[in-house]
């Protein structure tokens, strides 16, 4: 018997729930499908929400030939094997000589496309420019990240979206009018909190929990509360898949809320990365860049206490390591801020890449043979430490770049004193 969710897998945009956004009247996949004209294009969104049912729609809708492969079981020569079964397939549909165009192409959609590497996304590139196929991809990661430019340029990015309420309470209707197999368990839902909660935007989740409670054997004997559906499910699933793009989202959310100063809001980001069973090295290290970037020389200390806090997580691990980590992230977060060092480096980087090689100034050069004194090398430099406070005013910089400025200081305290006593070195 097939599972649920393969049994509601609808076969039409009309059945189709969800991605209004895409697939309603006047969106940009609804229109390349009444239009006949479809180019490549990769399907990126959170799993359950109809990435792979919705490429099997535009096939069916479009009468093309549908080929899949899935990037988990297959490789390089998978691949060359359906392009050259497509490339077989165009000949048959168009003539042996005849021209291949887009609106004839066979498709092929690939599952989980983040997982190919350079050299399988590589032997796509020929077939998708060309059009022996059209391909459709879909991934749960971040294509700007796991898709190599030449192929992401040949494609459209389409994103997809957690199911909304709505459109899960449409599902859970739908299933309990249409399915024969539940409706023959005279399955009743009371309340429908707990399962949409427990399913998180997720189509298959949903359907998942269904059928789990159907097959309980009082499942027909009296409606479903909240209560039974969690008793049932034993716990909550936290949201967060530590591979996917849920991990990058708070990871995100948490430096920022950093960055702006909010404890509460960083501390609540830590929670949900820390009950989902994230690494805690991985939390570690980003709280060592934002102490570099985000707070700076306005407290240098934040660097010292990120750093502790990541060695002290080697040496305690799990459970106690969240106080650490809850430790650091507040002094972070409490700090005052700036970014000042983040922008100087960025700023003499673009400089370098607009300047290029610029030579070292004779007298930074050091003159360890006797040639290299003759020619020049280190004269004229000067000790700073045989002067005053340790100074002495000479050149630092190429020639060409003499006056340039990459640091500025920020309002902090602990930058003004850092200012201060630079003018008072350099101006007097």
């Amino acid at each position: 018997m097939l599972p649920l969710a393969e049994r509601m897998r609808p076969k039409s945009l009309t059945d189709y729930i969800g991605q209004k956004h895409l697939v309603g009247e006047g969106a940009v996949l609804r229109q390349m499908i009444e239009s006949g004209n479809l180019s490549s294009f990769i399907l990126w969104g959170p799993p359950g929400v109809g990435k792979t049912t919705l490429a099997r729609i535009i096939a069916h809708e479009m009468q093309r030939p549908f080929y899949t492969l899935s990037a988990v079981t297959s490789g390089v020569k998978e691949v060359r094997d359906v392009i050259e079964k497509a490339k077989k397939e165009s000949r048959m549909q168009s003539g042996l000589f005849a021209q291949q165009t887009d609106q004839r192409s066979p498709i092929l959609f690939i599952d989980e496309i983040h997982r190919f590497s350079k050299s399988q996304q590589d032997s796509l590139l020929g077939a998708v420019e060309d059009g022996t196929i059209t391909l459709i991809g879909a991934t749960t990661e971040n294509p700007s990240f796991e898709v190599i430019n030449p192929l992401l340029s040949r494609c459209q990015v389409y994103v997809l979206k957690s199911l909304e309420r709505e459109d899960l309470l449409e599902l859970l209707n739908r299933v309990l009018q249409e399915d024969e197999i539940i409706r023959s368990k005279g399955l009743q839902i009371q309340d429908t909190e707990a399962i949409l909660r427990y399913s998180g935007g997720d189509a298959r989740k949903l359907l998942n929990i269904v059928e789990l409670i159907a097959s309980t054997p009082t499942a027909g004997d009296k409606p479903i509360t909240n209560d039974e559906v969690t008793m049932l499910l034993q716990q909550n699933p936290v949201a967060y898949d530590k591979d996917g793009e849920l991990h990058y989202d708070i990871i995100s959310a948490f430096i920022k809320s950093i960055r702006g100063s909010d404890p509460d809001g960083a501390l609540y980001w830590l929670a949900r990365m820390v009950a989902a069973g994230e690494d805690p090295k991985f939390i570690a290290r980003r709280l060592v860049i934002s102490a570099s970037e985000d707070i700076g020389l306005a407290n240098p200390n934040a660097m010292l206490v990120a750093n502790a806090c990541f060695d002290t997580l080697t040496k305690i691990g799990w459970p106690e390591g969240r106080i650490p980590l809850a430790l650091a992230t507040v002094y972070l977060a409490t700090s005052q801020k700036s970014n000042s060092a983040y922008l100087a480096i960025d700023e003499a980087l673009r400089t370098v890449e607009k300047t290029g090689n610029l030579a070292v100034p004779l007298h930074l050069r050091n003159a360890p043979t006797k040639l290299m004194e003759e020619l020049g090398y280190s004269e004229g430099y000067k000790y700073a430490h045989d002067y005053p406070n340790h100074f002495v005013k000479q050149q630092f910089l190429p020639d060409e770049l003499k006056d340039t400025k990459f640091w500025h200081p920020q309002g902090s305290p602990q930058e003004k004193k850092m200012a201060e006593w630079m003018d008072f070195l350099w101006k007097n």
